[in-house]
């Protein structure tokens, strides 16, 4: 199976600090790994290297055959933009825009807005009947559903979900789950950063960090 990411030696170092030290894993195309670890292991700031959020200090990065380690930051965001989904745990919607827009405002940063394109998706993760409410009339789970879609809607090849049920109740984390779940049939690449050992479970590999550094893979 062809590998979509390729870490060597990648380490983080803010001053005298290693947040990440020489990590190395690759993750495959249609896999789903999942990255646990205790808070401060460097699950996140893995999460936002992986995510062209921000540059590795150290090593060797490779993303869908591009290497990016040393990309400046206008060509890092093309890269989110045009081949990353993401899924944050404070959900990150735009406030004065109704759910629809919410997803639309993803497709209009990649492309073209198809509306009828974002109403199916919408459709897709169970909120056919909220697509015109505000993010602050909608639950904890709906808002999380509204990311998914927002996550998916310009067919990504890796979906990033940081703790994506951390907010949720036992049953809107079953609906996350399922629409993650969906996402993988379907061929998705998903990694999820998550302290949470059902979710963890789901995915078919799982990665383990402690103090910066990978100790199972």
């Amino acid at each position: 199976m062809k590998k979509i990411l390729e870490m060597k030696n990648v380490s983080k170092i803010y001053k005298d600090v290693y947040a990440l030290s020489k990590i190395n894993f690759d993750v495959y195309e249609k896999e789903w790994v999942s990255i646990v670890g205790s808070s401060g292991s460097g699950k996140s700031t893995l999460l936002n290297i992986i995510g062209c959020i921000s540059n590795a200090s150290e090593g060797t990065i490779i993303f869908d055959n591009q290497e990016i380690t040393q990309l400046k930051p206008k060509e890092l965001t093309a890269i989110r933009r045009d081949k990353i989904g993401f899924v944050f745990q404070q959900f990150h919607l735009v406030p004065y825009l109704n759910a629809l827009e919410n997803v639309m405002l993803a497709q209009y940063y990649h492309s073209i807005v198809d509306k009828k394109e974002v109403i199916e998706t919408m459709k897709s993760v169970g909120l056919e009947n909220r697509m015109y409410h505000f993010p602050k009339q909608l639950s904890g789970g709906e808002q999380q559903r509204v990311c998914f879609a927002r996550a998916i809607i310009n067919s990504p090849r890796l979906i990033l979900a940081d703790e994506p049920t951390g907010n949720l109740d036992e049953e809107n984390e079953k609906n996350v789950l399922s629409l993650l779940r969906k996402a993988h049939n379907q061929g998705s690449t998903i990694i999820v950063v998550t302290h949470d050992e059902t979710v963890a479970k789901e995915g078919d590999r799982i990665v383990k960090l402690n103090h910066g550094r990978v100790i199972d893979s």
